[in-house]
């Protein structure tokens, strides 16, 4: 018997949309995921980001059903679904150690669920040849997992999981086996397939990289809990608190006490040297609270002199401790007190200037791109 939901063609529905409320896990005295709260919509391809024991696994492990909730709900499209067994859910899953059955070669890998739900035998022969088109295995279809590269078993087992065109799709650390260079390329793939397919996909990763060139929206978790959720952009260049400013790339971390509180326009710290500097507030401040400056090392430029009192230009003052060279990027640390380091990073473009270590200088960035974060 055939499945309702089966055809020989690739459907254009949407992906579903995915509702945390509240979701709650507890593993003695300790809660793992701590009040979860995260609406990813239709087609949206959102990640759950975060360090090791951040609880971004036992959420998506949550929502596969391999978990129970012990408080909240999660929603697929509205409805409840704590109460539905894994197998009954129709979600698509990839793991980072693929789980191929070895006995199967790759066609059959990819029938597998396709075989479970009742598909037709004509039916199935057309839509595992799409989904290993897709995923550009084709001439492999009679080969065993013995055969194939770690990259290749990885893209058997990503259309297992979309062979049967499934609204929701949940990896996680499915590259993490990978080399970077594969690893980036099969980033690529998956979104290609992704939009192509209007698939929701929830991915967990703890490459920053990873999930900002891949998602629609990365969900920050630290200690249980969700602390930022945005997009790519908003999460690295706005960051909540210091936390995600620092685990999200290199980040400078000035630490101060304000001294004009402008609301959420432009405010002035004052470091402990009587040094000042402006910087966006993100939240209401308060005169004389302690508060630290947030600036990425790629925004800020080097100079051998001071040559601006433009307001709206930072500067800082320093010594070149060390110069590293990371191929297209140029890492200094700089010296601007005895107590702190800021990190400045240029591209490597043979045009610029490279300054040596020992090398007097000063720092140059825009007010408007630091944030005074007071968490």
């Amino acid at each position: 018997m055939t499945d309702a939901s089966s055809s020989a063609t690739p459907s254009a529905r949407k992906g579903s949309a995915i509702t945390l409320a509240g979701v709650t896990k507890v593993y003695g005295e300790e809660r793992v995921v701590d009040g979860v709260d995260l609406s990813i919509r239709p087609g949206e391809f959102c990640s759950l980001l975060g360090p090791s024991g951040s609880g971004k696994t036992t959420t998506l492990m949550m929502i596969a059903g391999f978990a129970g909730i012990d408080a909240g709900r999660i929603e697929l499209d509205g409805k409840d679904i704590a109460g539905i067994p894994p197998n009954k859910r129709g979600f698509g899953l990839v793991f980072q150690n693929y789980a191929i059955f070895p006995h199967l070669n790759v066609f059959e890998n990819v029938a597998f669920p396709l075989r479970a739900r009742g598909w037709a035998k004509e039916e199935i022969g057309d839509r595992v040849t799409q989904a290993l088109r897709l995923v550009r295995l084709e001439r492999f279809a009679a080969s065993f997992s013995r055969q194939l590269s770690g990259g290749q078993q990885q893209r058997v087992a990503i259309a297992r999981a979309i062979v049967f065109e499934p609204s929701v799709v949940l990896m996680d650390e499915p590259l993490g086996a990978l080399d970077k260079n594969l690893r980036y390329e099969m980033q690529t793939e998956i979104k290609e397939i992704q939009k192509q397919l209007g698939m929701t996909v929830v991915y967990v990763t703890h490459d920053q990289e990873e999930a900002m060139n891949l998602s629609d929206r990365i969900a920050i978790m630290n200690a249980g809990r969700i602390v930022q959720a945005g997009s790519p952009r908003d999460v690295y260049e706005r960051p909540a608190d210091r936390f995600v400013g620092r685990f999200l790339g290199e980040a400078n971390l000035i630490p101060g006490a304000v001294t004009v509180a402008a609301g959420e326009g432009q405010s002035v710290l004052t470091l402990a040297d009587g040094r000042t500097l402006r910087a966006v507030a993100m939240e209401a401040l308060t005169a004389g609270a302690g508060a630290t400056l947030f600036i990425r090392p790629e925004q800020i430029e080097l100079a051998a002199t001071q040559n601006s009192a433009d307001p709206d230009i930072n500067q800082l003052s320093g010594r070149i401790e060390t110069l590293s060279f990371l191929g297209n990027t140029l890492r200094y640390m700089v010296r601007v007190a005895d107590d702190l380091l800021v990190m400045v990073e240029r591209p490597n473009n043979g045009r610029d200037a490279i300054f040596a270590a020992g090398t007097a200088v000063t720092l140059r960035w825009r007010a408007a791109q630091s944030l005074l974060l007071m968490r």
